[in-house]
């Protein structure tokens, strides 16, 4: 049986990210809301209250987190961008201290059309800067909005929304899982970088947990490890995604062979921080039954020691502000509340005194 029909959570989330914001949510966001009004400067979502502020979690010191530096990935808001529009969305992210947004798809479903400027200048309007988005790697169609199909489209854009960053959350897997096909990944990632370098901008890829798998021809490599190798530093940016990275370390801590091959994501960051700009922030509860290892949740719920991880990286000589935190969730019963809650853990965090 395919793993989309066993309902594989992480493959699920990678196909469905592809078609993301352009199809509304459906019938269960609806009643979750109401009728929803055609999305406009005007139309307003049901508040859930501004994110509370509560007692200091990681110490008494300045907040963990660089001012400026929190943002969302809006994948996990498609329910309500789907079917409310952009507009009232970013009004709540405001109110939940949201510095920055990174989008997977422009466009707002049954909300209506929106142009690219006007999606730029409303995110301004409510203090959101976007800082990226995740545009596919590739498809069998000819004309699919992807880096390999419609690379210089998909700059346009990325430049028309003033983005820092463009990237993409396929996996390298394009041509397969041995050492020689990831190094042919690898150079069309080199070619993506430098086009999006020439226009000002870094090409990153985000994780899922399948990258650190080994090699299906040399089960001594961690792909990952080659597509670090065989990327130009200069070229390709990494985004972290957290919780697949550890999802990742709790699949592979053995080789093929059933040698152990530990590894801690968090070093990868210390040997390469400015290969980094970008993370995403998700929580999960472990759960060693779970294939993954975890069960995903809303952030300062689960099990992912963020005051060390966050703590770590910051404190790195010149990392204090450079990079960006994105906080995320894939499947979230409510999505707004999962904003409001995993933004109130994150302002909570202090610095150690």
């Amino acid at each position: 049986m395919s793993r989309i029909a066993n309902n594989d959570p992480e493959l699920t989330h990678r196909l469905t990210r592809r078609g993301m914001l352009g199809v509304a949510a459906g019938a269960t966001a609806a009643a979750l809301l109401g009728a929803a009004a055609p999305a406009s400067a005007a139309t307003t979502v049901p508040t859930t209250g501004s994110a509370p502020a509560p007692a200091p979690a990681g110490g008494r010191g300045r907040p963990l987190l660089p001012p400026g530096r929190l943002g969302i990935q809006l994948y996990s808001l498609r329910d309500k961008v789907g079917t409310l529009g952009f507009a009232p969305v970013f009004a709540e992210l405001e109110k939940y201290g949201y510095d920055e947004i990174e989008f997977a798809g422009y466009t707002q479903g049954s909300a209506g059309p929106i142009t690219l400027p006007n999606l730029r200048r409303l995110a301004r309007n409510h203090g959101l800067t976007p800082i990226g988005s995740h545009v596919g790697y590739y498809s069998d169609d000819p004309n699919a909005y992807t880096f390999a199909q419609n690379l210089e489209k998909v700059l346009d854009d990325a430049q028309a929304l003033g983005l820092k960053h463009i990237g993409t959350a396929s996996g390298p897997f394009r041509y397969g899982s041995t050492v020689d096909a990831w190094k042919r990944a690898a150079e069309e990632f080199n070619t993506y970088g430098a086009a999006a370098r020439a226009r000002g901008m870094k090409f990153y890829q985000h994780n899922h947990s399948d990258e650190f798998a080994f090699a299906a021809d040399d089960p001594k490599v961690r792909l990952y490890d080659v597509l670090l190798a065989e990327t130009d530093p200069d070229l390709v940016y990494l985004e972290m995604d957290i919780y697949w990275a550890y999802a990742g370390q709790f699949r592979f801590s053995k080789r093929p062979d059933g040698t152990t091959a530990p590894f801690e994501p968090l070093d990868y960051v210390l040997a390469h921080p400015h290969r980094y700009p970008l993370f995403h922030v998700k929580d999960g509860v472990s759960d060693p039954t779970n294939e993954y290892g975890y069960r995903m949740t809303d952030v300062g719920d689960g099990d992912i020691d963020y005051q060390r991880f966050i703590s770590t990286v910051t404190h790195l000589r010149g990392q204090r502000s450079a990079h960006h935190w994105q906080t995320e969730h894939d499947t979230p019963p409510d999505s707004l509340s999962f904003a409001r809650r995993s933004s109130a853990y994150l302002h909570s965090l202090r610095e150690k005194c």
